[in-house]
């Protein structure tokens, strides 16, 4: 081979390594990009048509806020964030365990699983003072109410992904001698990963909702506290930069599911 050939393949090889460092830089650049002219027209939008502060501040105004209320807003995302956070993997683990057993136990599906539907049909408003009154003020209830919400997504996309392994699987299985367990951690598991990612990808935004409709019934400190507390004193700014950190922290709970995702699915 000559230098020339050897020269021109080295430059198609770097042509085909940068193409997908390409993309990602692509795939980054157009929603930021989409971002940062939304925030420039609302910010050109306030400021020509002199909207009241009190009812649509400027998008620096609400930079303002982190300034000089950052330890405010630090000190009422850490509740939230342990609220989310243990109410994401109680009610996960508790739909996980429950798909299990429907997915093993006709009877206890048919028993329990009109139940479940029952509960989740009932909205998350309502029950809310219910759960509120009987833990009480702290951060019991709003635990609970996280994992409330978390729970059926996962417990339906579980039980169809346990459920989703093909009859003929099942009996090769079954002709190899191979026991519930093998089949369960073998076969059914990886089969419903799918499922289940899909699943707590929905509860990693929906339990931040939980944790906040719960400090909205009845809490001191937290996101959703703050929340009530800026609407009612008119402090638009701060319940804006509330809501922005709110959005912040599912977006660092979805992130992180989907990072997970991406190391424990790999087919």
């Amino acid at each position: 081979m000559s230098v020339t050939e050897t020269a021109v393949e080295n430059v198609a090889t770097e042509r085909m390594l940068s193409a997908p460092s390409r993309t990602r830089l692509f795939n980054i650049a157009i929603p930021l990009g989409t971002a940062v002219a939304l925030l420039m027209i609302w910010q050109i939008g306030v400021r020509v048509f002199e909207v009241p502060i009190y009812i649509a501040p400027a998008p620096t105004d609400v930079l303002h806020v982190f300034q000089t209320d950052f330890a405010l807003l630090l000190r009422n995302f850490w509740p939230t964030f342990l609220e989310s956070l243990a109410g994401f993997f109680i009610g996960n683990m508790a739909a996980i365990l429950i798909a299990v057993a429907f997915v093993h136990s006709r009877l206890v599906e048919r028993a329990f699983f009109p139940i479940a539907v029952f509960i989740n049909t009932i909205p998350i408003l309502a029950i809310a003072p219910i759960l509120v009154l009987i833990f009480g003020p702290g951060m019991t209830a709003k635990v609970v109410i996280a994992a409330l919400i978390c729970f059926f997504p996962t417990l339906v996309n579980m039980v169809r992904g346990l459920q989703s392994v093909s009859p003929q699987t099942l009996e090769l299985a079954r002709i190899l001698s191979a026991s519930k367990s093998e089949v369960f951690w073998k076969i059914r598991l990886p089969s419903s990963l799918p499922f289940l990612f899909s699943a707590l990808k929905i509860a990693s935004t929906t339990c931040v909702i939980g944790a906040i409709v719960g400090e909205w019934i009845g809490a001191n400190v937290g996101l959703g506290a703050l929340i009530i507390e800026s609407t009612f004193n008119f402090r638009s700014p701060l319940l804006y930069a509330t809501v922005f950190v709110s959005s912040g922290l599912s977006v660092l709970l979805f992130a992180s599911v989907t990072i997970a995702e991406k190391l424990i699915v790999r087919w």
